[in-house]
């Protein structure tokens, strides 16, 4: 299975897509077409997000073809050379993904070793369920299950912050939540500008900030770049 699973589209104060460009760019190396999924966006358009992913994509040669524009989404996906789901809300993308049968047909696809990029929301729904989101459900799926294309959660933005004043739970307090109700799942808390990528049976860290690591039962552990992450698989 190839994976790129990125925890944030854009970095403060850059463009968009520039920091994860040239590791999207020598990950999809040799594909010249990615069928793209739009379907995170709702406060925009699909063809507004069309346009800005193929605008940074042109960049690396690739062309971007949207489902929202397919007489069947799911041949597309069946046909694609690369497949891209973008970020935006969880629950939205979830809901359209599952109404199109578009989850199973992106999980046979990866089985075939078709290679995948997602950040944020693209990224939450490579796993086997959206719960660990940080988004609001601003629409209901049919469910909370999602690709499962890796065993554990992933939690993109992840924020150690606590800001004065804040009285509710921090997000590491509610991943202890979501670890406490599914004691069987690793959460990935992904800090931005970082990203997890997966070859075969290879798992590696990209990027300059640690990723922190939960389970129910064990405490809160960081794992910088270039350590062990096999027990994740």
């Amino acid at each position: 299975m190839r994976l790129l699973l990125i925890s944030n589209s854009t970095n403060a104060g850059e463009p968009y897509l520039r920091y994860p460009l040239p590791r999207i760019g020598e990950f999809l190396r040799g594909v010249r077409e990615v069928a793209f999924v739009p379907y995170a966006a709702v406060t925009f358009s699909y063809a507004e997000y069309e346009r800005r992913v193929a605008e940074r994509f042109a960049e690396l040669g690739i062309r971007i073809r949207s489902v929202h524009r397919a007489a069947d989404p799911r041949r597309m996906i069946r046909n694609a050379e690369a497949i891209c789901v973008g970020g935006g809300n969880t629950f939205a993308l979830t809901r359209k993904m599952q109404e199109q049968g578009l989850m199973e047909a992106i999980r046979r696809r990866l089985k075939a070793d078709i290679p995948y990029v997602g950040w944020s929301a693209g990224s939450n729904v490579c796993c086997p369920t959206i719960c660990t989101t940080n988004d609001m459900p601003i629409v209901e799926p049919s469910s909370f299950r999602a690709i499962g294309a890796v065993k554990f959660q992933i939690n993109p933005h992840y924020l150690d912050a606590n800001p004065a004043g804040h009285a509710g739970e921090t997000r590491e307090q509610r991943i202890l939540e979501y670890v406490a109700a599914n004691p069987r799942r690793w959460v990935v808390g992904l800090r931005e500008g970082c990203m997890l990528r997966l070859e075969g049976e290879r798992l590696e860290l990209i990027g300059e900030r640690p990723m922190r690591l939960f389970r129910k039962g064990a405490e809160p552990i960081e794992v910088h770049a270039g350590e062990d992450l096999s027990f994740l698989l």
